[in-house]
């Protein structure tokens, strides 16, 4: 079931013409501060806003008789998958936690599908999915722990090093490690001598954790800028933990206030909205906590967040975060 290399370039057919090609540029800014030339892939371009289309797409292409499909999402994936199901013309029901911005709930409504909330935690919402499954014959999309998604978002490493082959580190933001499993599998393939570093928030990083561990293991969930990054990685997890385990080189951890000033750099700098998840590679550069040797990409993974707190950070003031306040500063001061 471990996807390989023949599988990505199957789902680069699946997806052609929808979810692919998006741009590859250069921050002029970010190559400064790393000492080599940096470069962004604009995931946040897709036409749901995020990378997530892409294993979407191929996994729900693969659906055969069912009565619809379901999955537990922190936003994205759901909104992928609400999309490919439409595109199908099938049912979509898809569970997230209350810690889910309202802003990714109503991208998802707005895209036909149904939404369950349901408890504070991905694993409450990972238990309504699988209940849907077993009680109403729906078919269960994984946001990272199904082949057809990893090999989904390992086009993004295709395209990374069809446009570059010369990159020598890929810094790719680490959650349930279907993304981090399919660029690093696809890109390595490519060019095995490839760094590739696995970068989360560091509170409540499922991933980092289990690796640590040697074993999925579950945490818990905080509010975070990078929500995306949250929730689960599933104990029962058969594939994106021991491929992040067998191919990730390091995994990398940054504060909320290193996601903070990474998201105003990016928008004052490159003039980029993105989600605190997708900023994750530049926080790492920023703050010292990962040195390039060479040519390096990044994913800008998606751009639906809370506009009222992205104007909170652009603007220089504080945002609460359940308990937690991250200390406002203007950019540039």
């Amino acid at each position: 079931m471990r996807p390989v290399l023949a599988d990505v370039h199957a789902a680069a057919k699946v997806i052609a013409g929808v979810a692919d090609a998006t741009p590859l540029v250069p921050s002029p800014y970010m190559s400064d501060v790393a000492g080599h030339e940096f470069l962004l892939k604009l995931e946040n371009m897709q036409p749901i806003g995020a990378f997530k289309l892409r294993g979407a797409l191929n996994a729900v292409a693969g659906v055969q008789e069912a009565a619809g499909v379901t999955c537990c999402s922190t936003g994205n994936h759901g909104r992928g998958v609400a999309y490919a199901a439409r595109e199908r013309g099938i049912r979509a029901v898809i569970c997230m936690s209350e810690l889910v911005p309202q802003a990714k709930v109503d991208g998802i409504r707005a895209l036909g599908a149904d939404v369950c909330i349901i408890g504070r935690s991905q694993d409450a919402a990972q238990a309504e999915a699988e209940r849907l499954v077993r009680e109403e014959g729906l078919t269960e999309i994984s946001p990272f722990d199904d082949p057809l998604v990893i090999a989904g978002q390992g086009t993004i490493g295709l395209e990374i090093m069809a446009a570059r082959p010369d990159i020598e580190v890929l810094l790719v933001p680490l959650s349930g490690g279907g993304l981090a499993a399919g660029v690093a599998m696809a890109a390595k393939a490519i060019k095995p001598s490839l760094r590739v570093v696995g970068i989360s928030m560091d509170r409540g990083a499922a991933m980092h954790e289990s690796l640590r561990a040697g074993h999925p293991v579950e945490v818990e969930e905080v509010a975070s800028l990078a929500d995306s990054l949250g929730g689960g990685i599933g104990l029962r997890n058969r594939l994106s933990f021991p491929m992040c385990r067998d191919l990730l080189d390091e995994v990398v951890l940054v504060t909320e206030q290193d996601i903070y000033h990474a998201m105003q750099v990016l928008y004052y700098e490159d003039r980029i909205v993105a989600e605190g998840a997708c900023v994750v590679g530049l926080a790492a550069v920023l703050s010292g906590k990962v040195s390039v040797t060479g040519p390096t990409a990044t994913i800008i993974t998606g751009r639906n967040l809370d506009m009222e707190m992205f104007t909170r950070i652009i603007t220089g003031r504080d945002v609460t975060l359940g308990d937690t306040v991250i200390g406002g500063k203007a950019y540039g001061t």
